[in-house]
């Protein structure tokens, strides 16, 4: 059996028991990517000879007991800096920006001695839902070649699939941890809003941005978060709440639970296959001793307009700093100072991130500022009320992570309109700043994975993780594995 077949707790295991090295374990992860990524396309960077060097010196200390993360590889999504090692954000604009600083979520990768193994692939700028809109190439989904692995973290998430590595990091701003997730049959987490530190993640909506960890189960999911959970002085948006251990509560038992399930989540517009997955996964839930009702989330139908008045305005903000001036890509088709700004950022852009700069804007402009900006923000209140009202009386909201399974390549690129109302159903959380998770509930008629997202209470990632690994415990979709 492959090494990278085994979950993280049992790698740990042989790595204490000395029955593998760190070293062994990194070597056969980049041996995974060369066989795979031709076929996949996850990584725009990779480091192997830092990487190799992490594992000897890790192998060299000896491995603790108690550090479960330590000596394995993780891939890291191209808009998190990383000191040292190209940070493009899959944009022409950042083509060889090198950072000389780390992401304080990368200083708790090393302090916890996992080895980052490259920088993976993703939608420009964090702004897209297909991983399509990428400068350098198009990432694959690993359970069929012809289909979007979604976005924006589709490298992250495809590189888990495809068992290229066993976690990675994401950014997740309006369902770009999740989306992916559930198109590639893995499990995704969006902490809450807070939860872990922004500080050296490329923003695009400062607001909505969270990171968090891709991976293939459940408990392997809250390792993650615990090593890269906690406050930080350098984010201003840090909250400076105790770090609980994630793993606590994986028990399997949930008896006395209380689900509610929106019935605007179970609406028109679902992929028939993606509704029944979803009702059979509640009967589980019923099964596991759960009570599970129907509840409303009334404002939620404004989600997706919300969010991109919000988050355009935000990016068209945070992008203003990529002007050819100060770093980036400067145009050498220039005669005079305008020049180098309008055909930097002209040349330096892709097409959707120039539409959401230009609609941001637009919506913060004078005389459309309090049209849209001001409304967008009263309505994202009534989002966030509703949420709360339901929490009132119910530990987590349950519902589709996505409407759809995987769409085709090139299907939705010409349609923006049905690419962002794909993020219908994720969005509503970033608005309220809750923490969503998105695990493998079921496979449509070809064979493509269906995502089942849990939503919880502000900082009660414990209780997702609670629920999500009973689920997981009661079926088996989370050993299925592509046949790449």
């Amino acid at each position: 059996m492959s090494l990278l077949e085994k979950d993280l707790s049992e790698l740990h295991n042989l790595l204490v028991s000395k029955e593998i090295t760190s070293v062994d374990v990194t070597k056969a992860t980049f041996d995974r990517i060369r066989e795979t990524e031709e076929q996949v396309g996850s990584f725009i960077t990779l480091d192997e000879e830092h990487a190799m060097e992490l594992a000897k010196n890790i192998d060299a200390k000896g491995i603790t007991t108690d550090n479960v993360l330590a000596g394995l590889p993780i891939g890291i999504k191209d808009n998190i800096v990383t000191n040292g090692l190209k940070t493009t954000a899959a944009s022409r604009m950042l083509e060889n920006f090198v950072p000389i600083y780390d992401a304080t979520v990368m200083e708790k990768i090393y302090q916890a001695d996992m080895i980052p193994v490259g920088k993976l692939n993703m939608d420009e700028f964090a702004m897209g839902g297909s991983t399509e809109t990428s400068y350098f190439k198009k990432t694959k989904n690993p359970w069929n070649l012809e289909k979007v692995p979604g976005g924006s973290s589709g490298g992250s998430a495809a590189a888990v699939a495809s068992g290229q590595v066993l976690m990675s990091l994401g950014s997740d701003t309006g369902g770009s941890i999740r989306q992916p997730a559930s198109f590639t049959g893995i499990v995704g987490l969006k902490p809450t809003y807070g939860r872990v530190s922004r500080y050296g993640l490329i923003a695009f909506a400062s607001s909505l941005d969270q990171i968090g960890p891709l991976t293939r189960t459940v408990r392997d999911n809250a390792y993650v978060l615990n090593a890269i959970s906690g406050y930080d002085a350098k984010d201003g948006t840090s909250a400076g709440v105790s770090v609980p251990d994630f793993t606590a509560k994986l028990t399997g038992d949930i008896k006395g639970l209380k689900i509610g399930v929106p019935k605007e989540y179970l609406a028109d517009g679902l992929q028939p296959e993606v509704k029944e997955a979803v009702l059979k996964a509640i009967e589980t839930y019923k099964e596991l001793g759960a009570t599970v009702e129907e509840v409303s989330l009334p404002h939620s139908q404004y989600g997706v307009a919300v969010y991109y008045i919000i988050a355009s305005s935000e990016a068209s903000s945070n992008l203003s700093r990529f002007d050819g001036i100060r770093y980036g890509y400067r145009s050498e088709n220039v005669t005079n100072l305008e020049d180098v700004y309008i055909n930097s950022r002209s040349e330096g852009f892709g097409m959707e991130v120039k539409r959401r700069i230009m609609l941001g804007t637009f919506a913060l402009s004078s005389g459309y500022y309090d049209a849209y900006f001001k409304k967008a923000g009263q309505v994202r209140t009534l989002i966030k009320q509703d949420f709360e009202k339901v929490f009132e009386s119910y530990d987590l909201i349950l519902g589709p992570a996505a409407p759809t399974t995987a769409y085709g390549i090139g299907e939705k690129l010409d349609n923006p309109l049905t690419m962002y109302l794909n993020d219908i159903l994720t969005i509503p959380v970033n608005l309220a700043g809750n923490p969503g998770i998105s695990i493998p509930c079921g496979f449509d008629q070809e064979g493509l994975p269906i995502g089942l997202q849990l939503i919880g209470k502000h900082f009660d990632e414990a209780t997702i993780y609670q629920a999500a690994d009973a689920f997981e415990q009661a079926t088996t979709f989370h050993q299925e594995r592509p046949n790449l």
